[in-house]
């Protein structure tokens, strides 16, 4: 998919945003004219100025996310955004907030993952709610398949990492929480928890040992629908160890996904699995993890205010209320095509009264409601250096060609935003080369040149061991699996042994992970890869499909308070009885309904930080 979309739209000035431009029909035809640089800027700085002194700088709000993955075009927007004094969108909130929040009650940090480069010392590889096949393919096709240990899956689809693994499991979504002590109940009674360990090293293993006893395997299949033999042969490979457990964004996306991360952490709590080759978990690597310092990239000193957020999962109710939101600056993102209650965004983003800025390479769901679109540089327009989320190394982002048409790197659109803004402060005028070098500097490296030169680097000679000298940065130093910050937050002071609901009434669990052929909502742009794609699918094992009466190719709608959509029947066996698998990121503006998957999302929030709940929503099905 990636080599389609770099050599295709990515190249196709006609696919592209090449000039500014501003709307001159109703919000969401995408009716534009073709402005210059200065005439949109002018306008933007005006727009800007007066809301800033009528209503108040909070009241213009911003979303990003991952569009460019890169540090400069991710980081140094925020320079600006400090400084005009901007609310933001809690990025995370649509994607991994809960998964955050959880494990830094439990270790102190979410973002100092192992070593992927020491899987070669690793016995057992547990891959937990993660679809590397779809999203991490790098990993898939070579790290999982050149790493010497046994491989288990955990994920309610049988997608092709867990089709190839040693090992899968597949529970029921939600019951991950009750598969987590089941295993941690076999290790239990097998003599397998590390108790000296966890003596020296963590709280609270007295306060849950006898509720981890009560969970036996037996206990745990009919909850989660994984046969009590399969929960005793992981817990073995697993409790062997050393071993590695991969922490997937998307098992922390469901109504108690924070409680899913704390239960499923508990593992290499239990089993000693730190400081040690082959052992440890990941959830992602982030920059503090290579030495990168956040602060000089997004300058939060310029903020004069204290800085506003909101959850993804109150974008709604935040822009339709005047007092909250006048204006709207979208970068790096797709809301219209990646957020809950798509409906009801659809229509506040048709309000005249919100003014809208959006930045983008391509002409998205998002820049058709904009009132002014900037066209953005793609990654191959501009130098910058790619952080992985995985490996902790660092690869040069090096130009490939110029931007097409007037279109501009982020880092130097946010420069002339400010300087249309009259502001001085040298931070929001210092040039790529310099930070680029400062950066590489951070790590160890020379510079930017060098960087490049090799392309991608290890910053290390050997793999790094996590948390190698066993002081983990939580306010005791210790593993808190009992948490007293947890516990004043509102949630409970230990992991839950507890699952959702099954769905009720003939409705069905509705799962809507990554496809394949996108990354997020991008590449919907390449006709090749909407041709690869095909038509909007409904996936339901066999089973289901005969209870409703059914065939492959039918035609079925999909619906439930939020909104409904219209999906094509795939049989396949890959989900359990009960659970409907429909891909996410679509453009909604690329189907005749006008909609994709996020239309039967009513914006469900996880039980921490305001994050998505997204697989937990659920749906009823009917055959047209």
């Amino acid at each position: 998919k990636c080599a389609i979309a770099y050599n295709g739209a990515f190249l196709d000035a006609k696919a592209r945003v090449t000039r500014p431009l501003k709307r001159v029909g109703a919000k969401g035809e995408a009716r534009f004219e073709a402005v210059s640089w200065d005439q949109a800027l002018t306008e933007i700085a005006a727009r800007l100025r007066g809301i800033v002194s009528v209503h108040g700088a909070e009241t213009i709000w911003h979303g990003h996310y991952t569009g460019t993955c890169s540090l400069l075009a991710g980081g140094f927007p925020q320079r600006f955004l400090n400084r005009l004094g901007a609310s933001e969108i809690d990025p995370d909130s649509i994607c991994n907030a809960a998964g955050h929040l959880a494990l830094q009650y439990m270790y102190g940090a979410s973002d100092l993952g192992f070593d992927p480069r020491t899987a070669k010392d690793a016995k057992c590889i547990l891959v937990w709610g993660a679809n590397p096949a779809a999203s991490a393919p790098h990993q898939h096709k070579h790290w999982l398949k050149e790493a010497p240990g046994k491989v288990i899956v955990v994920d309610p689809v049988r997608h092709p990492t867990a089709a190839e693994a040693d090992l899968h499991l597949q529970p029921f979504p939600g019951s991950d929480a009750a598969l987590a002590f089941a295993i941690a109940n076999v290790l239990l009674w097998e003599g397998r928890i590390d108790r000296a360990f966890l003596a020296a090293h963590a709280i609270g293993w007295d306060e849950i040992e006898q509720v981890v006893a009560k969970c036996t395997p037996d206990w745990a299949a009919p909850i989660t629908g994984v046969p009590a033999a399969l929960i005793e042969e992981a817990a073995r490979l697993y409790g062997d160890g050393p071993s590695l457990l991969w922490l997937g964004q998307g098992l922390q996306r469901q109504p108690m996904g924070g409680n899913v991360f704390r239960a499923v952490g508990l593992l290499p709590a239990v089993t000693g699995n730190f400081a040690k080759p082959g052992a440890g978990f990941l959830y992602l690597n982030g920059g503090g993890r290579r030495g990168l310092d956040g602060d000089y990239l997004e300058a939060p000193q310029l903020r004069k205010g204290e800085k506003h957020k909101v959850s993804h999962m109150d974008l709604v109710a935040t822009l339709s209320d005047p007092a909250k939101a006048q204006a709207l600056i979208t970068w790096n993102i797709n809301i219209a095509a990646s957020n809950p209650d798509q409906r009801r965004l659809h229509t506040v983003l048709r309000d005249e009264r919100l003014f809208h800025i959006a930045i983008d390479p391509f002409p998205t769901d998002t820049t058709d409601f904009a009132d002014l679109v900037l066209p953005a540089a793609t990654f191959l327009e501009f130098d910058d250096i790619v952080s992985p989320y995985f490996h902790l190394g660092l690869s040069a982002q090096a130009k490939a060609l110029e931007p097409l048409g007037e279109a501009l790197p982020n880092q130097e659109i946010f420069r002339r935003l400010a300087k249309a803004m009259g502001y001085a402060e040298p931070e929001l005028f210092e040039d790529d080369r310099t930070m680029l070098d400062t950066l590489c500097r951070q790590t160890g490296l020379a510079d930017f040149a060098g960087l490049a030169a090799k392309g991608t680097v290890d910053l290390t000679a050997e793999p790094q061991l996590q948390f190698t000298d066993l002081a983990f940065p939580t306010p005791s130093g210790r593993i808190e699996i009992a948490c007293a910050r947890a516990e004043a937050d509102g949630h409970p002071r230990l992991p839950q042994p507890v699952s959702d609901a099954r769905p009720q009434g003939g409705l069905f669990r509705l799962l809507s992970p990554a496809s394949a052929w996108l990354m997020n909502s991008s590449y919907n742009e390449d006709p090749k890869i909407a041709e690869k794609l095909g038509p909007d699918q409904i996936i339901l094992n066999a089973a289901d499909a005969a209870q409703l009466g059914c065939r492959d190719g039918d035609l079925l709608q999909a619906a439930n308070d939020t909104g409904r959509l219209d999906l094509r029947l795939s049989i396949a066996d890959v989900v359990p009885n009960g659970v409907a698998l429909a891909h996410k990121s679509r453009w909604p503006k690329l189907s005749q309904q006008h909609a994709n998957i996020n239309a039967l999302n009513p914006g469900l929030r996880a039980d921490m930080a305001g994050s998505t709940a997204v697989h937990g929503v659920e749906v009823r099905l009917t055959r047209l």
